[in-house]
């Protein structure tokens, strides 16, 4: 895989190539210090990824993905941006403009070389990972004559006993989702499918840092129309509010003594490496909502959701799972496929519509 890496400052593109030279199948083509020496770059040489910063002189990076759209360029991007609510909105606005994902910046006036060095590695070399296979599929395509892989069989034959749901007979009270990389713009899809105000409570588990989630849930709201907002500890769960786990906070359901149905956010410790994580969501919405539980798992990298999942349909609730051609990364859907801890999958439009029809 061939990288560019973009970034006016000398030490974050240093930073950035160290990380990335690590990566096993990756390539450093080179670097560039903004988007119009960048557009240059690829246009000479073959880039199948490229990192880029927000901030950049002559073409900064918004800029520079409106260029790379209006040009058909075929490449992935992901985009560095500051951990600032002016940062948020600028990720947000790139996702739209077709950026693969977001790695927030480390402060590099409040950390130490080694540690930004550190941070920025924790941060960029998963996600650069997750893109590894398809790669080597797109490059590496099966013989004349190969047959097509199967599908991945179930891990355990208990779990593939659990009867899959009839959907169109089963009346959830709660609906819970999942998603990662490409979820802003798979979110955006599935809500729009949805009644203007739903019957049922939503709530999501969108892996994203904080202030990113409370801009997230704004954007979504205008976008859709619906009720959309940050999950907020203590609040009484009610139909037609689509609440979003805040950044760095997990989130699980639990009843007060009057038997109402509270929001609770925790700092608990990350699960599959992440906070918050779709599991413990899954698994305390499948606990408070034992057979009237549908949970929803969208695209994104790791396996974050399985368990949940797994947990759902064993307290007798549904699971749906967006379908492989239609993610940008299959691993946390790919993951309950696995498992087949699941009851249908399909395109966004197809899961929008079985919503539609579960949740009006």
């Amino acid at each position: 895989m061939k990288v560019l890496v973009v970034d006016d400052s000398v030490v974050f593109r240093s930073q950035i190539t160290a990380c990335l030279r690590e990566i096993p199948g990756v390539q450093v083509v080179g670097s560039a210090a903004n988007g119009r020496i960048a557009l240059q770059k690829i246009e000479q040489t073959s880039v199948d990824l490229v990192t880029l910063d927000m901030e950049m002189p002559e073409l900064d990076g918004l800029a520079t993905l409106r260029e790379i759209r209006s040009r058909g360029l075929k490449l992935r991007s992901l985009v560095f941006s500051s951990h600032t609510t002016k940062g948020a909105e600028k990720a947000l606005q790139a996702l739209a403009l077709g950026a693969t994902d977001v790695i927030a910046k480390p402060a590099g006036d409040a950390q130490s070389f080694e540690r930004a060095s550190e941070s920025i590695r924790e941060r960029l070399v998963p996600k650069v990972v997750q893109f590894m296979d398809p790669w080597l599929r797109s490059v590496r395509p099966p013989a004349a004559g190969a047959a097509a892989p199967m599908p991945a069989a179930p891990k355990s034959a208990a779990l593939a006993t659990v009867p899959r749901k009839d959907l169109q007979l089963f009346r959830p009270h709660v609906c819970v989702i999942a998603s990662s990389t490409g979820g802003p713009q798979a979110l955006e899809i599935l809500l729009r499918s949805l009644p203007r105000k739903p019957a049922r409570p939503i709530l999501i588990a969108q892996h994203m840092p904080p202030v990113f989630t409370e801009i997230l849930a704004k954007r979504l709201g205008e976008a859709t129309g619906l009720d959309v907002r940050e999950a907020r500890a203590e609040e009484v769960l009610a139909p037609g509010v689509v609440r979003i786990c805040p950044g760095d906070w997990h989130l699980r359901l639990a009843r007060n003594a009057k038997g109402e149905m509270l929001t609770k956010l925790a700092q608990d410790p990350a699960r599959n490496s992440v906070r918050p994580a779709a599991d413990y969501l899954f698994e305390s919405a499948a606990d408070e909502f034992p057979g009237r539980c549908l949970g929803v798992v969208l695209t994104g990298m790791g396996e974050d959701g399985a368990a949940g999942a797994r947990r759902i349909r064993h307290r007798d609730g549904a699971v749906v799972i967006q379908d492989r051609e239609s993610c940008v990364v299959f691993g946390m859907p790919g993951a309950v496929f696995a498992a087949g801890d699941f009851d249908a999958q399909g395109t966004l439009p197809e899961l929008g519509a079985i919503l539609g029809a579960r949740l009006g």
